[in-house]
């Protein structure tokens, strides 16, 4: 007895004596078996909210309307948004060169002879099902392998080769829009004194920790990467200089000033800041520009703020990691 659960069939004839011996043998793999008469009835059918599983339909359909056939009703599910999860099934008095195109193209799944015997649809119904959750199962595998590719595999934000991608689609968009765009690069301080201290769990763990605490900070069309082992890159579209400036002296205090935790230690970690403002200009130039104020906030001391364009100066940032240690067992560089 199908359940309101169970999937459903869709076998679309104007044959009753080919009705009468499918249904049963449908309906006998558990499924709800929803027949109909016409062309215009099966589209219907499959447009309905709970899209069938299974569409097994007549050539020897038609339609109310003379412009309605087959090929257009397979034309209208194939253009819609049930292709991926809709298996068809097509049986013909004859296997035409038409229809083994239509199997060649991915149009329909399989072709049934008339006279073929019902526990023989049944099995070659399975087959279908089967095949098309096969090739579900392998698009779904190629769309993740796909989108892990663009993200780094230890913080999650995206890895070198994608952010600059999307910094040359952001520059062509501003370039478009006439709008603001700047480069934001950050480099943890002494990063490789950590990982000889602490190791290279402790540290993948402190880069993850920077790593949240930087999106929490971030806009919704913000773009954040990981281009090297301790660097971290902010792509902010709609922003001038002065305003990531702002951002950067807030992550000094709400990524960086607050002690991270990795096992029973209590770390404080201190960052360098490198700004540069696109205009327009080539991604490459002005990420070049984001690393030469990265470097003059480097040469500048821990916690420095630089921009590209200002004479290289000292930041009057927070000192306070400086201190070797606290109650909390604080440890400091």
């Amino acid at each position: 007895m199908p359940t309101a659960l169970a999937p459903v069939y869709l076998l679309a004839s104007p044959d009753p004596a080919l009705l009468s011996a499918l249904e049963p043998v449908l309906a006998a793999t558990g499924a709800q078996v929803e027949v109909v008469l016409s062309l215009e009835a099966a589209l219907t059918a499959i447009a309905q909210p709970r899209t069938p599983a299974l569409a097994l339909l007549d050539t020897a359909l038609r339609g109310m309307d003379p412009r309605m056939n087959l090929e257009r009703l397979l034309a209208t599910v194939r253009g819609g948004e049930t292709d991926a999860r809709l298996p068809i099934v097509l049986i013909s008095d004859t296997v035409t060169q038409q229809w083994i195109d239509r199997v060649a193209e991915g149009v329909i799944d399989d072709l049934i002879p008339r006279t073929a015997e019902p526990d023989y649809v049944r099995l070659r119904v399975e087959m279908a099902l089967r095949r098309r959750l096969a090739s579900r199962e392998i698009l779904a595998l190629r769309e993740a392998q796909v989108l892990n590719a663009q993200f780094d595999r230890l913080t999650g934000v995206y890895n070198r080769e994608t952010i600059l991608a999307m910094l040359f689609r952001e520059t062509d968009r501003v370039q478009r829009m006439n709008s603001s765009l700047t480069l934001l690069l950050l480099d943890i301080d002494d990063f490789g004194h950590w990982n000889s201290r602490l190791g290279n769990d402790a540290c993948d763990d402190l880069l993850c920790q920077v790593s949240e605490r930087t999106t929490r900070l971030l806009r919704s069309y913000d773009l954040l990467g990981r281009p090297g082992m301790d660097e971290f890159l902010l792509v902010l579209p709609g922003c001038s200089a002065v305003n990531a400036v702002l951002l950067a002296e807030r992550m000094r205090v709400d990524v960086f000033c607050t002690p991270f935790r990795v096992g029973s230690d209590v770390v404080r970690l201190s960052a360098c800041f490198g700004i540069a403002s696109s205009q327009g200009r080539s991604p490459v130039v002005v990420l070049r520009e984001a690393e030469q104020a990265l470097q003059w906030a480097r040469t500048a001391g821990p916690e420095s703020i630089q921009c590209f364009g200002d004479s290289p100066h000292s930041s009057d940032g927070p000192v306070t990691f400086l201190a070797s240690s606290n109650g909390d067992g604080l440890i400091a560089w």
